[in-house]
């Protein structure tokens, strides 16, 4: 059996809820012989992804996952990418804003995903729910944590990708999508994690 560390966010930005975890802890715990570890973690800038870091150095998990909500977005979307940048329109949840700052002094510009995103998103796609590639995981805490983990893992056998998924409807804002429907999505993601 696989392990699979897979996170959602608590919430932020005045909203009682975030999707991404709420669809995370909806999982089952295992899924195409990947037992799933579920980790729910602060919107913090680098806090975040030293939460998953910690975690990840007891566990041992093949591949890293993090789910995050993307408002504005109406699809399932695997992220490409993560950059070396930290620029916050809303601070985080310990009042932090930066603005223009580097995540790793010094670090590369960029790290791709090491999970088949685009096979990901395809299959998302076929299986009912609208999905496609992301070349942008933003500047905010979820970027903060993709660029961190390929960064802690590069050359290594752990392998690393991040989802942004919609609002839910719980939070009446458009566009959404129900949570079930992310479920479904991501359980789809995850049989697709092998090349």
């Amino acid at each position: 059996m696989k392990t699979l560390l897979i996170t959602g966010f608590e919430p932020f930005g005045g909203e009682q809820i975030n999707p991404s975890w709420e669809a995370v802890d909806r999982l089952p715990i295992e899924i195409n012989g990947y037992e799933l570890v579920k980790l729910r973690i602060p919107v913090v800038f680098g806090e975040a992804a030293a939460s998953v870091i910690k975690v990840a150095d007891e566990i041992r998990p093949d591949v890293i996952l993090c789910i995050g909500q993307a408002g504005g977005r109406g699809a399932i979307t695997p992220e490409l990418v993560g950059i070396n940048l930290r620029n916050a329109s809303i601070p985080d949840n310990n009042g932090y804003q930066p603005k223009d700052e580097s995540i790793i002094k010094g670090g590369e510009c960029a790290y791709f995903s090491t999970l088949p995103v685009r096979r990901i998103a395809d299959a998302i796609s076929d299986a009912g729910m609208p999905s496609h590639v992301s070349y942008s995981a933003g500047a905010y805490v979820c970027n903060d944590v993709l660029y961190t983990l390929l960064s802690r893992y590069k050359n290594t056998e752990t392998r690393i990708g991040f989802i942004h998924i919609p609002y839910c409807a719980e939070q009446n804002k458009e566009p959404f999508m129900d949570i079930n429907d992310m479920v479904k999505g991501l359980i789809v993601a995850i049989e697709n994690l092998d090349t």
